[in-house]
């Protein structure tokens, strides 16, 4: 596997660990014994077991015809959907929570925005017997109620952020509080590419599987041994970063993130973080994050509740410097216009976060005889009720 990060969990010029003191020993002992632990051979059979059997791995790769005749192009979906719990969330959860037990620890905390990492992270604790917090922005929970009620079902306890804009990021500080109050027995499940080193680099990891998996599909399908373009959207980056990680060093694949424009990058309700933001730490790690002049965190805003996470991940950003990733705003309204039209054409309903994906498709023009990959990264069951708004 690629090695994209360095020794001090940079890569480029972003990542880190930037912690309070009192977290250093539980993240020094976390940095010095992931990879040791997760490229075990008892690790990766067990997780390679619990990815097939429990999860449904391999995702299929599907040819979506109807909407390829509408492009006139080849558009193939990697069906994250698909997995157990309905989204790619559970890869990241099920590796992590192995590395927990491995580490000793016995209680679980997480954070989640559009609850499908919150629901994951639960569904392991359950599986594993262990006590699990996950903590929610107040508006996020209003707007995901049912991943709040999944999440309860499977007896994990879901704390609200009432701070701030409520939201994701505020979520995160909560969860950090709690790591800082409880670091002796508790692990902090990070849903996405963000946080200290090794978090970016451990969750990228885990996610991989989604690309290394596109390594034979590809060629199944397709008969070309690496697609086009490959299109994901983008908040913290954990789908996007695993769907492009086995094909970042091969430049004929153009990769592209979709960045919630919310209402529109200069209308001041947006998550367009490439396009508005700057430099900063946030959260443990430096990256590009958006942010006022004096370094206060501005509020983001997006439809989707997955996406409106004010930074990127450190390895997304040093891929945006090096003009191996392109960044393409997507507003609300076109993310609903495409979660309908893959609905109506294909017969998938995709996560609000997986419709600014889509979105892409109206950006850009693509050749008759290219192959583009699309990660449908989650099932839209959790936003029926926005999409319906919207009618």
């Amino acid at each position: 596997m690629d090695n994209f990060v360095n020794d001090e969990g940079y890569f480029g010029a972003y990542g880190g660990a930037f912690i309070p003191e009192i977290l250093h020993p539980n993240v020094k002992h976390l940095q010095n014994n992931y990879l040791q632990i997760i490229n075990s051979e008892d690790f990766k059979t067990e997780l390679k077991d619990l990815l097939k059997n429990y999860v449904g791995r391999p995702s299929p790769l599907y040819h979506a015809k109807r909407l390829s005749e509408l492009y006139k192009t080849n558009i193939y979906l990697k069906r994250e959907d698909l997995n157990h719990t309905g989204s790619h969330k559970i890869n990241n959860a099920l590796g992590q929570i192995l590395l927990a037990k491995k580490l000793g620890k016995t209680r679980i905390i997480a954070e989640t925005g559009a609850g499908q990492h919150g629901v994951a992270t639960a569904t392991a604790a359950a599986l594993f017997g262990m006590k699990c917090i996950v903590y929610m922005g107040e508006i996020d929970m209003q707007r995901q109620a049912p991943n709040v009620k999944r999440m309860q079902m499977l007896g994990t306890e879901v704390i609200p952020a009432l701070s701030g804009s409520k939201t994701l990021k505020d979520a995160i500080n909560e969860a950090m509080r709690d790591w800082i109050n409880n670091s002796k027995d508790t692990y902090y499940l990070i849903g996405s590419v963000m946080g200290p080193h090794p978090y970016p680099d451990l969750v990228g990891r885990l996610q991989a599987i989604i690309s290394e998996e596109l390594l034979t599909q590809v060629e199944e399908e397709t008969g070309k041994a690496y697609p086009d373009y490959i299109i994901a959207c983008v908040g913290g980056g954990s789908n996007a970063t695993g769907v492009f990680y086995h094909f970042i060093n091969n430049d004929k694949v153009k990769l592209i993130c979709a960045e919630a424009a919310g209402q529109g990058i200069e209308s001041g309700f947006s998550a367009a973080t490439t396009h508005l933001g700057s430099v900063g730490i946030l959260h443990g790690f430096k990256t590009i994050i958006m942010q006022t002049k004096d370094g206060q965190i501005e509020e983001t805003h997006s439809i989707s509740a997955g996406l409106d996470y004010p930074g990127i991940g450190p390895l997304l950003a040093d891929l945006k410097d090096k003009n191996k990733c392109s960044f393409i705003p997507i507003t609300d309204e076109e993310a609903i216009k495409a979660g309908f039209l893959l609905s109506q054409k294909e017969g998938i309903i995709p996560a609000l976060e997986s419709a600014h994906a889509l979105a892409i498709l109206d950006k850009m023009q693509f050749n008759i005889d290219e192959n583009i990959i699309i990660n449908i990264s989650g099932r839209g069951d959790k936003d029926l009720e926005t999409y319906f708004k919207y009618l």
